[in-house]
Parts: C-alpha cells; structure tokens; sequence
C-alpha cells in the first residue's frame, strides 16, 4: 500500500475522515442545487410550508380524519397522474386522460349493473379498452407522425361522445353499495398491525436496495453512501411511516385504495430506474435522435408509453367509480385532465421531457389536494381553489424553467 493510500484509508478511518465526508456531501448537495439539480426538494417544502398554514389556520387539517379522506381522494386522480408522468418523460402530452377515465367508469357500469357481467370480467374490459387507445394513439403518433397534442385533443372529444354514447339515456348508473369495487373504494381500511407491517418492509427494502446500490458502486470504483448513512436514512423513513400510521390508525386508519396508488408509484418507480424500459423512456425524452443511435427503438418505447399511460388513467377512473358508486355523463369531466397534469409537473417532471419520476405523481397530487382540502376547510369559494392551483402550477413550471437553465448554462461552461 502506498503512503497516499495508506494516508487515506487512516482519514477516512478517523472521526476527521467523517467530518470531512458529511462535509463533502454538502458541498455536492450545494453543487446539485447550484447545477439547478433540485429534486423534489421544493415539492416537500412546499408540502410543508401548506400543511402548516393550513394547520394553524385551521387545527382540523392535519386530524386524522381529514388526512384519511385527503388519501382517499388522491388515489383516483394520482393514479391518472402517473400515467401523466410517463408521457411527459417522454416530453409528449396526453390531453385525453379525463374522458378516458370517464369512459372506462361508463364501461364499469353499464356492463356490470347493466348487462350483469362478472365484475372481474367488467374491469377487465374497461381496462382492455384503455389499453387498446392507448395503441392507437402510438400508432398514429410512430405511423403519420400527428402531434400527440392534436391526436390526444381528438381523444379528448371522440372519447367523451363514445362515453355518452355507452351511458345512453341513464345519464348516471349508480354501483351497488354492497359490490367488492365499492367496498374496496370506500370501506376497506388496513388493520393497524398491517400497517406497521408494511412500514417495517418499506424501510427494509429501501435500506437494502441502497446498501446493494452502494456496494456496487464500490466494487465499480465509484463513490459510495457508507451504511451508517444508509442507516440513518432508512431510520427516518421507518419512523415517519410509523408516526403517520399511528396518527391516521387514531381514525379509520389507511384506505387500501391508497395503497394500491403508492404500491403502483413504487413499482413504476423501479420500472423507470432499474429496467431498460425506463432508461429508455429517459434517453428518449432527453434526446430522441441520440436514443435512436444509441440503438433504442423509439418507436416501441412511445407506443409502450401511451398504451401505459391510457392503462392507468381507466385504472383511476374505476377508482373514481368506486369512490363515488357511481359513474354519469360527469365523470372523468370537470378539472380531472388539468388536475392530473398539474400534479405531474407540480411533483417535479419536467415538461420538456427526461426529468422527473413517478413519486411526482404521488407528491403533486398530494400539493393539489392538501390545497383543495384546506381551502373547504376555511369554507372558501371553489374559485379560490382554482386560482391558487394555478398559482402553484406556474411556479412549479417557472422553477423547471429556470433549473432547466441553469443546468443548461453549467454544460455549456
């Protein structure tokens, strides 16, 4: 071992060695956000900076009670919001994801209150049917080359006459309260020990995804976390999940339909980052020409996307139908597309395309509706709700703007 070696490993063995690590991880924590690398770190402060106005404004906010209906009423639109992500990754639009919600709900209904299907065959249809346009915007997109704004505004028209077309004259159908669907939207809670189950798992893997993560790097020569650090993060995480279960367990406890939402941003988180799908959803959506040099069959990974991206939206439109037992010429109409976008981007994807990751849809539709939530809770105007979401989305658009700059001016120097 040589002397520099030898000096070194003794540094990085000594209290002086740790010192200066944390202090390194500063600096590049600096860096990053110089860089104009920001994460998620406005998201979260935002969300805090909203649940503590919101909270002293109004000590019901963070109840438990309020905090379990807020959940609930993420899951549909999160889950529409997530498909959102991928096609803005993509740096493409989906302008339909409303009337696509709408009509897989049409769908639910009719064939299941209707025409009697088996509610698992029900499901499957609507969610068939989302697929199936889902392809055909991919096609029109690779085949013609048509702007996936104009062919998913066409959607967004066509779809929503097929879903009056399917509704007929009903108008609205209501689900039975006593179907599985319904009970899964409204009444289905974890046990309190599952909860804390469930915590103790979440914590494990991302302690020991990160630990797998690490040794990797070392063993490539690269810069690693040590597992101290893994450690204490891993910690924090166990002990906000556990003191957010024991708040909201003080109430009805944690609706299984939320979990179903984060249980699908955590899958389509690992899609993104650890398989080649993902990577090339990125590449795509950083440098379409370059990916397609790099070997990517672009065409493929546009036409995946859209049929994923539709998939999900008939998925948060059944959610929807459950939420509310029953589906109407309404719904999937209203502010759904808007709202659904706008948790996209306010959770931090980029809508220039290759930046962002599917826990934006889970912390922006989490900004909207602790919004939503807190303005019905001060008995303030719809209107108000409006326009303060839009004040949020310019600001979420403006910091990717300038992050976007600034990233751009640093590769230039």
């Amino acid at each position: 071992m040589t002397s520099k070696a030898a000096a070194e490993t003794v540094a990085t063995a000594t209290p002086t060695g740790d010192v200066q690590g944390i202090m390194g991880k500063l600096k590049g924590f600096r860096k990053r956000i110089s860089d104009g690398d920001l994460g998620s770190v406005p998201v979260v402060v935002g969300v805090i900076l909203i649940w503590g106005v919101f909270q002293t404004l109004n000590p019901r906010f963070l109840s438990s009670g309020n905090l379990v209906n807020l959940a609930l009423q993420s899951a549909a639109v999160g889950t529409i919001a997530l498909g959102v992500v991928l096609v803005l990754l993509l740096g493409q639009i989906d302008l339909s994801i409303g009337s696509i919600s709408g009509l897989s709900a049409a769908v639910l209904a009719v064939t299941f209150v209707l025409h009697q299907w088996p509610l698992g065959v029900s499901i499957a249809f609507a969610l068939v049917i989302g697929t199936g346009i889902g392809a055909l915007y991919g096609f029109l997109f690779t085949r013609f080359g048509v702007p996936s704004f104009v062919i998913t505004l066409a959607g967004l028209l066509g779809l929503l006459g097929v879903q009056l077309w399917v509704l007929g004259n009903l108008g609205s159908i209501n689900l039975p309260f006593d179907s599985w669907v319904v009970q899964f939207a409204q009444q289905m809670f974890l046990p309190a020990w599952l909860s804390y189950v469930l915590s103790v798992v979440a914590a494990g893997l991302y302690f020991g995804s990160r630990f797998l993560s690490s040794r990797r790097r070392e063993a490539a020569g690269l810069s690693s976390t040590s597992i101290v650090e893994i450690s204490i993060k891993a910690g924090l995480l166990l002990a906000v999940l556990v003191f957010g279960c024991r708040h909201l367990n003080t109430g009805r406890g944690i609706g299984v339909m939320f979990v179903t939402f984060v249980a699908l941003v955590v899958l389509f988180n690992y899609l993104l980052t650890r398989t080649t799908w993902g990577r090339s959803i990125y590449a795509v959506g950083g440098n379409v020409e370059a990916a397609r040099r790099a070997g990517i069959h672009v065409n493929r990974v546009y036409i995946s996307v859209f049929m994923v991206a539709t998939t999900l939206a008939a998925l948060g439109g059944l959610f929807a139908a459950a939420r509310l037992a029953a589906a109407n010429q309404a719904s999937g109409g209203g502010d759904t597309n808007l709202t659904a976008i706008a948790a996209a981007v306010i959770g931090g994807t980029s809508l220039f395309g290759g930046r962002g990751s599917a826990w934006s849809a889970l912390l922006g539709i989490i900004v909207i509706m602790s919004i939503s939530s807190g303005l019905t809770l001060l008995n303030l105007d719809s209107s108000v709700r409006y326009m303060v979401t839009g004040v949020v989305l310019l600001l979420a658009v403006i910091v990717d703007s300038l992050s976007r700059r600034s990233r751009a001016s640093h590769g230039r120097a």
